[in-house]
């Protein structure tokens, strides 16, 4: 059974009945029929039918993002704004899939050569819930343009964000089983992957939840794209305007009330300004309004899940255990639902969770360097390496630590991390590996063919 719970007040929401192995086989059964078809579409059909789920999104964004907000929490105000996201990367790649995928003629002693690039059939996405719209959509619309098929295991409490994303394709008339959903549990994935029909697989979630895809897709030697966790540095140098560095990080830290694998994780702050950026930050977090996310005054929603939330509570308490400095919030609220106050943390050295894990919350953590080098060196001492900013005024001296010295996938000089449709997104280390978005992420799930002639 799969469950569906308001984490504004633990109330569930509605119950699914899981898919049997045998209902899943024939899904990816109609899959694959529906790829042999759907391979056969020109670039004009696919990007008519694509700009046709941008409209929905924008058009019903609303409805969505109510969705959101009742299955995961999402402030209702950023639940809009992702479905009007999708809508962009819908748009995106309807306009330049095809241009993106264009033959490539190289020069060489045989009378033509040239690469194209194919799509290679049904694609499984193993999607989380902190994004239910997003990150679907970002895989979605480069995979199907590119003339694959899609398969959805979504994020169990988010199975409304799944189905109501199905329901969009095929109101965009796309085929009926160009794009389904797989309402099943996690120890259903690997006979996903299993299956010869399946010849790819991305997963965005957890580092834990990345390998364990990342093997079974090894052992069956298919491709995969892995989006995982990350612990982003944020490194304020002594020449940073103040004011505007303070608020990017704040709007960071909180994107999606502090669940993004990208928002803000470290703030390591040179020894010379940390009390003025400390000050200026707490008082900014001091204002932030936890509560019912429907509220358009509030900031801070409920997080997923309550053992989410009580599991970064934990990691809280073991870093004060350990020396660290609770400025703010650090105690769970005595209120029905999964909620945590912003919460700040200073004195955070190595050995805390602060530093060594991911805080995927509304906890923000401050780390003192002493320099500009020691920064540098705290910012790329970690496992992950998916985003990372610096803040200066000597622009050149930022755009050289964002391009030469930090360990990320994507790197910010004087703003807060954010993907785009038109820029490649993905990490290193334990954060990942392969992109999505732009053209490098719709040329994941194709071959790569070269082609000759004598």
């Amino acid at each position: 059974m799969i469950i569906s719970i308001n984490p504004a007040n633990n109330k569930v929401i509605k119950e699914y009945i899981e898919l049997t192995p045998d209902e899943v086989k024939s899904k990816i059964d109609k899959a694959h029929t529906a790829f042999l078809n759907w391979k056969e579409t020109s670039f004009e059909h696919r990007a008519k039918l694509m700009k046709n789920a941008a409209e929905i999104l924008r058009n019903k964004s609303n409805e969505f993002a109510q969705i959101m907000t009742l299955e995961m929490g999402k402030l209702l105000r950023s639940g809009k704004a992702e479905a009007e996201k999708c809508g962009w990367v819908c748009r995106f790649y309807a306009e330049n899939a095809e241009k993106f995928l264009s033959p490539e003629e190289i020069k060489t002693e045989m009378s033509s050569s040239f690469v194209t690039f194919n799509p290679l059939g049904v694609v499984l996405a193993v999607m989380p819930w902190n994004f239910p719209f997003w990150q679907v959509f970002r895989f979605a619309a480069p995979a199907l343009m590119a003339g694959n098929v899609c398969i959805l295991k979504h994020a169990s409490n988010v199975p409304g964000c799944a189905l109501a994303i199905e329901e969009i394709f095929q109101e965009a008339g796309f085929p009926k089983d160009v794009f389904q959903t797989l309402l099943i549990g996690s120890r259903q994935v690997d006979a996903v992957i299993e299956n010869p029909h399946v010849k790819a697989v991305t997963i965005t979630g957890s580092t834990p939840a990345g390998k364990a895809v990342a093997t079974k897709a090894g052992e069956m030697i298919k491709k995969c794209v892995l989006e995982l966790g990350g612990s982003d540095p944020y490194i304020i140098l002594e020449d940073a305007d103040m004011e505007m560095t303070v608020e990017k990080c704040v709007i960071s830290k909180l994107i999606n009330s502090g669940q993004s694998c990208i928002a803000a994780k470290r703030f390591i702050v040179v020894d010379a300004v940390r009390q003025k950026f400390e000050a200026l930050f707490l008082e900014k977090m001091k204002n932030q309004v936890i509560g019912d996310p429907t509220d358009p005054e509030t900031t801070i929603g409920p997080m997923a899940r309550t053992d989410l939330r009580d599991e970064l509570h934990e990691q809280v308490i073991q870093s004060i255990n350990k020396g660290a400095k609770c400025l703010l919030g650090g105690y769970i609220p005595e209120i029905e639902g999964a909620y945590y106050p912003a919460t700040v943390l200073t004195n955070v050295t190595k050995g805390m969770p602060a530093y060594d894990e991911e805080l995927f919350g509304p906890v923000a953590a401050i780390i003192t360097a002493k320099d500009e080098n020691e920064a540098i060196e705290i910012a790329n001492d970690t496992i992950f390496g998916l985003g990372a900013a610096v803040f200066t005024s000597n622009i050149e001296k930022g755009k050289n630590i964002a391009t030469n010295l930090l360990d990320a996938g994507c790197c910010f000089v004087n703003d807060f991390v954010k993907s785009d449709p038109r820029l490649p997104f993905g990490g290193i280390k334990e954060s990942g590996f392969g992109r999505e978005l732009s053209h490098y992420g719709i040329k994941e799930f194709v071959n790569i063919k070269t082609v000759c002639v004598k």
